[in-house]
């Protein structure tokens, strides 16, 4: 599947469409985070619109380690990938190990995670905890950097959009079916 202009995800033992596109190949063993769900793909081609080329991120609720791989192929300098699932940060090595980008994702548990402030920092799990953890994530971007949030409703949005306005200039970047993507950069 293409996400953006050239970020493509490829099951492990298929061929890559595009030899010249950003082939990321994929096996979500327990985890969650292939890119079919509007959350995921939405922060695929916020990712691939605006390579983070350089940056360290984190992707808070890393899944599968699909945004996390996908910051490494686009150029991210350093990924922390946390999740609350061991699963999960097997899966993000696996996946990250078959990309060859194993060097620069460090999956973590949250109690394990680094404390220093990013220029960029992706969630993409659900408005609640979206909401609960809203001064732990914010601190953890540093001023004039990015925050890129999925899992809400487009019910849920303003909701989600009130816990991270009073330090963020933040909006709906993209819908899809019922989702929406919020971005926004730290005041």
């Amino acid at each position: 599947m293409r996400f953006g202009k050239r970020l493509w995800i490829t099951p492990s033992g298929y061929t890559p469409p595009d030899p010249s596109g950003v082939n990321i190949l994929l096996d979500p063993g327990l985890a969650f985070g292939t890119g079919t769900h509007p959350t995921t793909a939405m922060c695929l081609r916020w990712l691939d619109a605006h390579p983070p080329e350089g940056l360290d991120l984190i992707d808070f609720g890393c899944g599968s380690g699909i945004l996390a791989i996908a910051a490494a192929c686009l150029g991210a300098r350093h990924v922390i990938a946390v999740d609350t699932d061991p699963q999960a940060l097997i899966a993000t090595r696996d996946n990250a190990r078959k990309n060859q980008v194993e060097a620069r994702i460090e999956p973590c548990l949250p109690d394990q995670c680094p404390s220093a402030q990013v220029p960029l920092l992706l969630a993409n799990i659900l408005a609640g905890p979206l909401m609960e953890l809203a001064p732990q994530l914010s601190a953890r971007v540093q001023s004039s950097g990015h925050i890129v949030l999925s899992g809400i409703l487009a019910e849920q949005a303003e909701a989600v959009i009130n816990c991270y306005r009073s330090r963020f200039d933040i909006q709906i970047s993209e819908q899809q079916a019922d989702w929406v993507c919020l971005s926004g950069v730290r005041h």
